[in-house]
């Protein structure tokens, strides 16, 4: 059965599911910080899942960061799996832009979070609810 990872849940929000992912907001306001998360039970490298899956996180993937490139005018996409913390198989998506908080170096521990001021994630969610096909669904 699909769990996720208490660190993830801790640090992000649940926005909504994919066919496979469940899509999370990083609770990091320096950045849009999406991640993607594989709705299976005990996976945690890409190698773990079956070949339709695999496919399918590729298009889920491609399908957001193209998403949000155009809608948070990113100057750069970083899309990464890491799992040196959080061992889940987990897709970070995130827009950067020059000028960032932590740009041009990675964005993982560079500052410190900053939470979302009221209505931002409402906001990002609207932004989301109009843009991405109808596989999404809205939690």
């Amino acid at each position: 059965m699909f769990e996720m990872d208490l660190r993830l849940q801790q640090d992000s929000l649940v926005l909504g599911d994919f066919p496979l992912c469940r899509l999370l907001l990083s609770k990091d306001a320096n950045y849009p910080w999406f991640i993607l998360v594989p709705k299976r039970a005990g996976v945690s490298e890409l190698f773990d899942l079956s070949p339709d899956d695999q496919a399918q996180l590729w298009k889920e993937t491609t399908c957001l960061a193209e998403t949000l490139k155009t809608e948070f005018a990113a100057d750069k996409m970083n899309v990464a799996t890491l799992g040196n913390v959080v061992s889940q198989l987990h897709m970070h998506v995130i827009v950067r832009r020059h000028g960032d908080a932590a740009w041009p170096a990675p964005v993982w521990g560079k500052v410190p979070a900053v939470e979302y001021g009221p209505g931002q994630v409402d906001a990002i969610r609207q932004r989301l609810r109009v843009l991405l096909d109808d596989t999404y669904e809205e939690a």
